[in-house]
């Protein structure tokens, strides 16, 4: 604060010393002005001035000098300028004293901080890629631990880390989509792209910063360090739930598998066993739990039950996707028929739009013959239809209330489009057939909404619903899959990830898209990322399966500490003491 406040007092200092160098050359002026005028004022003097009566001498009288000579004028120009070559130095030294001075009490002036160049874009660009990833993950285990409190002690408990969470969530989701412009090259000037890094950087840092701040007050309100008696009991009973829907997952995952084929399936395979290794670990370390709290030691009690909370949260998240999979396949196999009848009224409508469009070129051509082999000239509202059609404004095909066409569509274009929507029609209406054995409803509605409207075309009444449904059940997978794996997801998965949701509202056919190619890079990630060394990692129970799952940092030879609630300062504070 003290050097605030010096730096705030030196430029009215500065004003003030400028003020009196400026006092002292006008005064220097004034007197040789004075100087110069005062002489003629004497001698051109009209008025006869009295002197004293004298005698008269014999001596010759001295000769007069004119009191106008040169002497009587150099004098006071060289005062002048001696007045202003002493005001110039003075200025100067002032100056170079007040730029290397730091402090106004005078003394030698300590030696300036080197300016600190920014980044080079490289730094910068793995910087950003690399926040995104960490800061994901600071949300998305803020949110685990989030459940349990919320479960103990109510919703308006927890209300101020909830709305941290949802404001770290909008500052992740701005530094996502600032990545992605980024990767598709905008901006493109380099100064600007540096800026759009830092801006990616910036926005990380903001959102750790918020879960950072109420992480002291999230602890408080948990009590952990003072004990985890109620704190066991929630883990517990909501372990003991999932223990029995486990069984009943494996069962539906099972049945599925047999009335829709194994491609449907394909989004919820392993998440029975993925549920069952995370039970593993969360046994373990309840009863690591139960040990250190008994042996007076919270702090260790705290760490154990943490962990066995981050297993408890992904045996949740692995048995609801099986839960939601069967329902989302059971709601598109009652879509189905309804979704190709609006489908095939939107054929029919794209052939009238063809039709209609060849024949407005074959009239409208001024080469094409008319009546009697005359070259046949187009009418005015043919002229409409051809001429106006250099605009991009689509207009509504008769026929049809959820398809718009394009007017300037050429006909060869609007048959093609017919002719691929025909055939894949065509493919959903034999493999629906209940003769014709399992099939996935979920891919049968996909290729029903892209079949007659390109991405980005917003549907109404069934196909809505039936593109939407679609897009959700992507995007939850994906979600699902990034979580429960994210020791191993790198950036780029999460980023198209981060799009596809902000896209879902809008359009849900690109989001489906999006969601796809996310989940297609995580599984890519964890591939390449293996599992962590046994050189490195304790194989006890669960462990492996708890540093892939991000709830172990992997820091430490038995996996890390835990990964909490709160941002880069704090998911680490339950770290063992060292011995």
């Amino acid at each position: 604060m003290t050097a605030s406040v010096f730096r705030a007092a030196r430029p009215r200092c500065a004003v003030r010393r400028l003020s009196g160098r400026v006092a002292h050359i006008v005064l220097a002026g004034a007197a040789g002005l004075m100087w110069l005028v005062l002489p003629g004022m004497t001698i051109n003097s009209g008025t006869a001035v009295a002197l004293p009566e004298t005698r008269p001498v014999t001596a010759t009288a001295a000769p007069r000098h004119d009191e106008t000579s040169p002497g009587y004028l150099a004098l006071p120009l060289v005062a002048v300028g001696t007045a202003g070559v002493l005001a110039g130095y003075a200025y100067v030294r002032r100056t170079r004293r007040a730029r290397t001075r730091t402090t106004p009490g005078g003394g030698p002036a300590p030696p300036s901080a080197p300016r600190r160049s920014p980044p080079p874009s490289g730094e910068l660009d793995r910087r950003s890629t690399e926040l995104i990833t960490l800061a994901d993950d600071w949300v998305r285990t803020s949110r685990e631990e989030l459940g349990f409190a919320e479960a103990r002690f109510g919703a308006a408990a927890v209300e101020p880390f909830t709305r941290a969470i949802r404001e770290a969530e909008a500052e992740l989701a701005a530094a996502c989509r600032m990545r992605e412009r980024y990767d598709h090259g905008v901006p493109e000037d380099a100064a600007a792209r540096t800026q759009a890094l830092a801006g990616v950087v910036g926005r990380c840092e903001e959102a750790g910063r918020l879960l950072d701040a109420e992480a002291a007050s999230f602890d408080e309100l948990r009590g952990l360090e003072r004990g985890v008696g109620d704190a066991l009991e929630v883990a517990e009973a909501r372990f003991r739930e999932l223990a029995g829907r486990t069984g009943i997952a494996a069962s539906t995952v099972a049945g599925l598998r047999e009335r829709y084929g194994p491609a449907a399936v394909a989004s919820v395979t392993g998440h029975v066993e993925l549920a069952k290794d995370r039970l593993l670990l969360a046994t373990s370390r309840l009863n690591r739990a139960h040990q250190s709290a008994d042996a007076q030691d919270p702090a260790a009690a705290a760490r154990h039950l943490r962990v066995a909370e981050g297993a408890v949260a992904q045996i949740g998240v692995f048995v609801h996707g099986v839960e939601r999979l069967a329902e989302e396949l059971s709601t598109a196999e009652r879509l189905v028929p309804a979704a190709l009848s609006g489908a095939e009224a939107d054929v029919e409508a794209l052939r009238h739009a063809a039709e209609s469009a060849a024949a407005r070129l074959t009239a409208g051509s001024p080469g094409t013959p008319g009546p009697g082999g005359a070259p046949s000239r187009p009418s005015p509202g043919a002229g409409a239809d051809t001429a106006g059609a250099s605009g991009a404004t689509p207009a509504p095909v008769p026929g049809a209330s959820s398809v718009a066409v394009p007017v300037d569509v050429a006909a060869g274009e609007l048959r093609a489009r017919v002719t691929h929507a025909d055939l894949e029609l065509a493919h959903v209406r034999v493999h629906a057939e209940p003769a014709a054995g399992p099939y996935d409803p979920l891919e049968a509605l996909r290729r029903i909404v892209r079949a007659t409207a390109p991405a980005g075309t917003r549907r109404s009444g069934v196909l809505s619903a039936a593109e939407e449904l679609v897009a959700r059940s992507a995007l939850a997978a994906a979600d699902d899959f990034v979580g429960t794996h994210r020791g191993a997801v790198g950036a780029t998965a999460r980023i198209r990830l981060a799009e596809a949701w902000r896209l879902l509202p809008t359009d849900p056919q690109t989001a489906d898209l999006l969601a796809r190619q996310a989940r297609g890079l995580a599984e890519q990630d964890v591939r390449l990322h293996g599992n962590p060394s046994a050189a490195t990692i304790d194989p006890s129970a669960g462990a492996t399966a708890a540093v892939l799952g991000g709830i172990l940092l992997a820091e430490d030879p038995d996996g890390g500490p835990p990964a909490c609630y709160g941002g880069p300062g704090t998911r680490a504070r339950r770290r063992p003491k060292p011995a």
